[in-house]
């Protein structure tokens, strides 16, 4: 398999000088040992054995009042958005995320996502958790961009995104399954009944939020309005 070199050299110059250390060059592939030995020279630094520098480097303390998510206890959080953070944030929800290198602040997917949510009126911010992995021949240092709605408008904006985003696609590989079918086939692909569970999904959210609205003695907004 070809090496890329240029990404190569992309991956190891987005490395920490401990986390470049940390690579056992003798896991690499001949290519990719002149890439690291190369921004190792850039940055003046020394290569020391692997085992040497187990002993040598301390455990750091367990830090109590960590405020990363029980569920990526790997990362830490990294803000995307400059500026103070939205009084909502502590509420947000994920509506999107994608991964990227770091320093770069959003894929064209989450940047397309923003400015259809925003069009609508819905605040978005951008809040990166940064990871390692390390398989045994190149190590890839990532971020995961979250682009985060508040949390009271999660199931609007994930609606928002499919209407103006995915539904096209949907749409095209729709007709192109049709197309594929006999005339018998395409009589039976009713979608009433291919997709009945979107259906009934419809009924049931019509169905309780008018019974909620009646509970409370309210009318409903027009969808204008709303």
């Amino acid at each position: 398999m070809q090496v890329d070199i240029a990404y190569l050299r992309r991956q190891y110059s987005a490395l920490s000088d401990e986390a470049l250390l940390a690579i056992n060059r003798a896991d690499l592939v001949e290519a990719a040992q002149q890439c690291y030995d190369a921004e190792l020279d850039s940055r003046g630094l020394t290569r020391t054995p692997i085992a040497k520098r187990a002993a040598e480097k301390p455990k750091p303390a367990p830090e109590p009042d960590s405020q990363l998510d029980p569920d990526d206890d790997q990362g830490t959080y990294l803000l995307v958005d400059d500026g103070e953070e939205p009084d909502w944030l502590p509420d947000a929800a994920e509506v999107l995320s994608a991964y990227t290198l770091p320093g770069q602040t959003a894929t064209a997917d989450l940047a397309e996502a923003r400015g259809v949510l925003e069009a609508e009126g819905i605040p978005c911010h951008l809040e990166a958790l940064e990871e390692v992995d390390q398989p045994v021949s190149t190590p890839t240092v990532r971020q995961r961009v979250r682009l985060l709605v508040p949390g009271e408008m999660n199931l609007r904006a994930a609606s928002i995104l499919d209407r103006d985003l995915y539904n096209k696609d949907f749409e095209t590989d729709w007709k192109g399954h049709l197309d594929q079918l006999s005339d018998e086939e395409l009589r039976a692909m009713h979608p009433e009944r291919v997709f009945c569970g979107l259906y009934d999904r419809i009924e049931r959210i019509h169905r309780v939020y008018s019974e909620e609205l009646a509970r409370r003695g309210l009318r409903a907004e027009t969808a204008e309005q709303g």
